[in-house]
């Protein structure tokens, strides 16, 4: 008998905090989730360490660039969304450039809210992510 492995899809998310607020966007034209609010995001392209796709989808979405050293990865979560998923979020507190929307076609605003009042249409996992964040919980499942 063989055994046969999962093999998940993996995503990067920016906890980009700055004094008690963080950054989202609000997803627009994506056909996922769009009008609610999520963070700097996107999946490892393979053959690429976390924090190099962290580093990678903050250049490409907001144009700042983050040093690895800069990085923490603060939560993993073991997600169901139709198929199985691994989440990596990562917080930094230090960037160079400034924060600007590189994809007007995928984002309809970029702005700062406050960690303690966050939009109500935020997808909800990252919301369990930003209080998991919040309440320093390193791990858990979402959608089970």
């Amino acid at each position: 008998m063989s055994t046969v492995h999962a093999t998940l899809p993996v995503a990067v998310h920016l906890f980009l905090v700055q004094e008690q607020s963080i950054l989202l966007l609000r997803r627009y034209n994506t056909g996922y989730e769009d009008g609610n609010y999520s963070v700097i995001a996107g999946h490892l392209d393979g053959g690429e360490e976390v924090k190099q796709a962290m580093i990678r989808e903050a250049y490409e979405e907001a144009s700042i660039e983050i040093s690895p050293a800069d990085l923490q990865v603060v939560g993993i979560m073991h997600r169901k969304a139709g198929d199985e998923r691994i989440d990596f979020f990562l917080a930094a507190q230090r960037w160079r450039g400034e924060l600007r929307n590189n994809e007007p076609h995928k984002c309809d605003e970029l702005a700062w809210y406050p960690l303690t009042g966050l939009p109500k249409n935020i997808i909800p996992y990252v919301r369990q992510a930003l209080e998991n964040y919040r309440e320093e919980r390193w791990f858990d499942s979402f959608g089970w």
